[in-house]
């Protein structure tokens, strides 16, 4: 604490909120806890540190807003795209959004991963910048007021209870910290070097499209329920959609050795469908294929597309694949 307390300045505390709400691992909340304290003992003013906090929610957030309105589900996918199920997160904020509108900012900053959603929702929606900046200067008010208030009012316990716990919180680091770091550091790896081993396995839309013409047994997966909101977007015909999640429960996956898998996403970048594909080969599935460029590449070739899915029950039984326990489809999620 006493660190945030000797660096605190307006300008400091502008620029930690202001990271903060650019999703940046910046620590804002002690720097707004320390400016509250500050504000106590009449070094800053109360007021100059809740307008600069406001002044740096508003103008990252209408960054994203922005970005929301020019980019829309692409910005909404990459803000989700490290949650488990990035398509329930995406969803999640629409229904909230849908239920609250502008509203929703006003607590939204309270609410984790709600924060980030909101800004780029209002402008994906169509939200006006004039009603979108008086809303989020609303919220970002009362939540910038909350910790500084706190700061201004526990300023004395927080500093004794700093210096209580210092040693515990190094020691603390040191065991949860650094094997989580490395973890991660390892989860990363795989990753990558998933994604590398993959790269020999891609197959271009036109070599896909020649072998479902010539009868080959191909099973397509869909994953844009997992990577985004499907509604109205067409698929590639014959696909079945497929939750990797409740693949991913699966004690037992067995896929004939004469039939070939092919995932795909929307993207170009396959990212999601490489994170499936590493799911999958745990299982110890090896024939399986990306598609390469995805859902976009495959429509940029005026390839045909379906607005039907195979029955995932019977798709399974045709292609001989076998799951323990027997796969059961997943009710369908309200939209």
């Amino acid at each position: 604490m006493s660190y945030y307390l000797i660096h605190t300045t307006y300008p400091i505390l502008f620029l930690a909120v202001l990271a903060r709400q650019l999703c940046l691992p910046v620590p804002a909340l002690l720097f707004l806890l320390s400016g509250g304290a500050l504000a106590g003992s009449g070094k800053l003013s109360f007021a100059g540190i809740l307008l600069a906090a406001v002044l740096g929610c508003l103008l990252a957030d209408l960054v994203w807003f922005e970005a929301g309105r020019l980019r829309g589900k692409r910005v909404l996918r990459l803000l989700c795209a490290l949650t488990s199920d990035p398509s329930y997160c995406i969803r999640r904020g629409r229904e909230m959004f849908a239920k609250k509108g502008l509203r929703l900012l006003l607590i939204a900053k309270f609410v984790p991963g709600l924060d980030g959603l909101c800004p780029p929702l209002a402008g994906m929606l169509g939200a006006s910048r004039t009603a979108f900046l008086l809303h989020d200067a609303g919220g970002a008010t009362l939540w910038a007021a909350a910790y500084i208030s706190c700061g201004f009012i526990f300023a004395k316990q927080l500093d004794k209870v700093a210096h209580q716990i210092s040693s515990v919180a190094t020691l603390a680091v040191l065991i949860f910290g650094v094997p989580l770091l490395i973890f991660f550091i390892l989860k990363l790896t795989q990753l990558v070097v998933m994604i590398q081993l993959l790269r020999p396995r891609q197959i271009l839309p036109e070599i896909l499209k020649s072998r479902l013409d010539s009868g080959s047994r191909v099973g397509i997966i869909d994953l844009l329920r997992f990577e985004e909101d499907p509604e109205g977007v067409a698929a590639i015909p014959g696909a079945l959609r497929l939750d990797p999640l409740e693949l991913r429960r699966k004690k037992h996956v067995v896929v004939p050795t004469d039939v070939d898998l092919v995932l795909y996403c929307r993207s170009r970048n396959s990212f999601v469908s490489a994170r499936v594909a590493a799911v999958m080969r745990k299982h110890g599935i090896r024939n399986v294929h990306i598609l390469t460029g995805g859902l976009e590449a495959w429509k940029a070739r005026g390839l045909p597309l379906s607005d039907e899915f195979a029955n995932t029950e019977a798709a399974l039984a045709r292609l001989g694949i076998e799951m323990s326990p027997p796969w059961k489809a997943l009710p369908a999620r309200k939209s």
